[in-house]
């Protein structure tokens, strides 16, 4: 194994701790295919030490088929490790309340606002949902679980938690500037990208798992909403339905809201290809690295 080099704090990674001072390591499990073959490669002991646990942040918006493969990975004799759920609320009722009016944890929707001649911009909202939804609810467990919750935290990593991210996706490596906690990121280690999880899986038979991300994601890109459109009408009814409701009311927000980046309702966005309008999808970039993994 050829590992990437540790950068000192000050450009952004940590130097790997001492052994004796890691208590618990903890694996991020987003479901998708990269976390996934992470979590099956440390039962099979390609990837050590073996973890602890894994922690499953569930938003409570995810497609129907993350929840059948979780189910399905959490079920007896497929991992010999302990997977944790864990919740702060569900983001899509969330969305609902703050149409009217409500507090909630703004996601990276667009917004479509008239100057005063009538010409429209589009921009983005701040996002809170990766924050809340996702590192909040598994910092508060891992916390627990290794006995430092309202404690003072350690000034040495007590906590290696591993996260999914593979070499196509190294731009969504964030470090941890908490004295307590060590990222790691063991697919990059290995060098393996995306196409080289989904190969493993292959070979050892294992289930291709869906997409992870919520299905309202505003960083989906065209090709994942006509996917969403042609292989889970349930899906996108739903996100059509949230689009429509959320368009105006929320607090502290001017202009429209819409779910699709083109300011226009998610059922009438035009879907055509990437390929056909020079079109990048942001998922991969804008993503704190904590979901769709």
């Amino acid at each position: 194994m050829t590992n990437i080099p540790h950068l000192d704090r000050r450009e952004g990674l940590t130097a790997p701790p001492s052994e004796t001072t890691i208590s618990l390591r903890v694996l991020s499990l987003g479901a998708g295919v990269q976390s996934t073959t992470l979590a099956l490669m440390a039962a099979h002991g390609v990837i050590g030490p073996m973890p602890d646990c894994a922690v499953f942040a569930d938003t409570g918006w995810e497609p129907a088929a993350v929840y059948d493969h979780l189910s399905w990975l959490t079920s007896p004799n497929v991992l010999p490790f302990p997977v944790h759920i864990v919740s702060a609320g569900n983001i899509r009722e969330s969305l609902l309340s703050a149409a009217h009016g409500r507090r909630w944890a703004s996601i990276p929707a667009f917004t479509r606002t008239l100057d005063r001649r009538g010409r429209a911009s589009i921009g983005m909202m701040r996002r809170q949902c990766t924050s809340e939804y996702k590192i909040a609810p598994i910092r508060r467990k891992v916390r627990e679980l290794a006995g430092i919750a309202r404690k003072r935290s350690p000034t040495m990593p007590v906590i290696e938690q591993w996260i999914g991210i593979s070499m196509d996706e190294s731009v969504r490596m964030k470090p941890s500037f908490e004295t307590w906690r060590l990222n790691r990121w063991p697919l990059i280690e290995e060098r393996m990208s995306r196409q080289d999880c989904l190969a493993w899986l292959s070979r050892h038979d294992y289930p291709l798992p869906p997409k992870s991300a919520c299905i309202g994601c505003p960083f989906h890109s065209d090709a994942m909403w006509r996917a969403m459109r042609d292989g889970d009408p349930g899906a996108w009814s739903d996100a059509v339905d949230v689009d429509r409701t959320i368009r105006t009311g929320l607090r502290g927000i001017r202009g429209e809201v819409y779910l699709h980046r083109s300011g226009v309702p998610l059922g009438e966005a035009d879907l055509s290809t990437e390929a056909d309008r020079g079109q990048l999808d942001l998922f991969a970039n804008e993503c704190d690295g904590m979901c769709g993994l």
